[in-house]
């Protein structure tokens, strides 16, 4: 064996004096062909075939049941390619955009990170990651419903993946309505008919309970389309709607409290519509509410009562409703892994078992398959999700309503908004004086938020 082994040695060492020979010192030798190249590459250099060890940090709002979720996916990931090390972290809604902010404004941000209704928020400010570069290659979209891919690009560029789609509507508290002895409301109703109906089932269960949350803010880009109005023109950079609309939604939300239809804001502040876990709903004491129809398994999770979905109230130009993206992944513009940060996006939305494990949370699966896996193994309330979201695509095949985005400085107008329906609520002015300032303050805020 030792025999063997000396001869095979001294015939490498012989290869390798001839080959040195050859070359003659010649520094001018031609290269090798791309084909020995390639060769070489594949049966030797090991540093091309393993990737560098990579961390790639992921940010996102929500609950506790989202988070755990999210991790299940990025270990999923993590296991496809065990060179990336992904770091999640998470924070209620209510902080989610102020954390994120501050970690921009510091060059601190995540590689990825959620954006809602605000993309164009954060496409302004140019802190984006381009990713029309990686489609077809790290970046899958061939299965992503075109309209998604339209909500993401901005300005002529690809800046944000859709996670999910859903529809905004009513959720009815079905239990509350039969212990009230009342019928569920259903598709078709009008504004005078919530009115009526929330502030009569209030009447007949009591104190303590209302008939509806008061959503103003949320519902005023439904409000405004419904009546040929929007929020944000996106096309002249500017107030969507007039001064004359903003009264009249701001004011049937007065009168609807003046008749004890709609939640406190003492107890609005204690218990935020958006925060599902402090959701009245839970407890029996709210009997309709506007939600995205993504929140209703975790809602329906936390109650006995029984829930449903049916459209908002209809206006002069339909519902105003539109099948749309619920949040997305955005990648950061100063990430060092861009290419990373395309593959995990295109992960998170085309794996089907990432999708199993997704569910609905973030809204309807936005590729066809993944569609079709979730809706083999639907419950029974994500059949009503599943249901909701169908009419609603139909209705906007009559009712067609464009794409919205949140108007340019969307955290600084949020905040003005609920303080104006705040003072509405305490008090401390009268509708027509915090219309007129939250009109003002609106057309100001865009104006400080677009670049010219």
């Amino acid at each position: 064996m030792k025999k063997w082994s000396l001869l095979v040695s001294i015939i490498v060492t012989i290869c390798l004096v001839t080959a040195c020979s050859s070359n003659g010192g010649n520094t001018n030798t031609p290269a090798a062909s791309p084909a020995n190249n390639n060769t070489a590459t594949n049966s030797g250099d090991n540093s091309s075939d393993t990737p560098e060890d990579i961390e790639l940090r992921i940010m996102w709002w929500g609950d506790q049941e989202r988070a755990d979720k999210t991790n299940q996916v990025i270990e999923l990931f993590e296991a496809k390619y065990p060179h990336i090390d992904v770091v999640g972290e998470f924070a209620p809604s209510s902080g989610y955009f102020d954390k994120l902010n501050t970690q921009l404004a510091s060059g601190t941000a995540p590689d990825i990170f959620f954006l809602g209704g605000n993309v164009i928020d954060y496409a302004l400010k140019e802190v984006l990651l381009p990713l029309d570069g990686y489609v077809g290659n790290a970046l899958d979209l061939s299965d992503m419903d075109a309209a998604m891919i339209q909500y993401g690009t901005v300005n002529g560029q690809l800046l944000h993946i859709s996670a999910g789609a859903n529809a905004r509507g009513i959720v009815i508290n079905k239990t509350m309505f039969e212990k009230a002895g009342m019928p569920v409301p259903q598709d078709g109703w009008s504004w005078d008919d919530y009115a009526a109906i929330a502030t009569e089932i209030s009447g007949k269960l009591g104190d303590g309970v209302f008939g509806s949350y008061d959503f103003t803010y949320d519902g005023l880009d439904i409000y405004f389309k419904q009546h040929g109005q929007q929020l944000y023109n996106m096309d002249e950079q500017k107030v969507g709607f007039d001064e004359a609309m903003a009264l009249q939604w701001f004011s049937y939300w007065s009168d609807l409290a003046e008749k004890g239809g709609v939640v406190t804001p003492e107890l609005t502040v204690s218990n935020p519509n958006e925060d599902i876990a402090k959701n009245l709903m839970v407890t029996s004491q709210v009997a309709m509410t506007l939600l995205p129809s993504n929140q209703l398994t975790s809602l329906q999770s936390l109650t006995t009562d029984e829930l449903t979905m049916v459209q908002l109230p209809r206006g002069p130009k339909g519902t105003g409703v539109v099948f749309e993206s619920s949040q997305g992944l955005s990648g950061y513009a100063k990430t060092e892994h861009p290419e990373e940060v395309a593959q995990f996006i295109s992960f998170f939305i085309n794996d089907s078992e990432a999708a199993s494990i997704l569910g609905n949370n973030r809204g309807v699966p936005v590729t066809a398959a993944n569609r079709d896996v979730l809706q083999a193994q639907a419950s029974d309330v994500e059949k009503i999700i599943y249901d909701y979201t169908s009419r609603v695509s139909e209705a906007t095949k009559t009712e067609p309503f464009n794409i919205s985005y949140n108007l340019p400085g969307n955290a600084e107008f949020e905040k003005m908004t609920k303080t104006a329906i705040q003072e509405i609520g305490f008090g401390r002015k009268s509708v027509e004086e915090a219309v007129a300032s939250f009109y003002k303050d609106a057309q100001e805020i865009i104006a400080n938020n677009v670049t010219q």
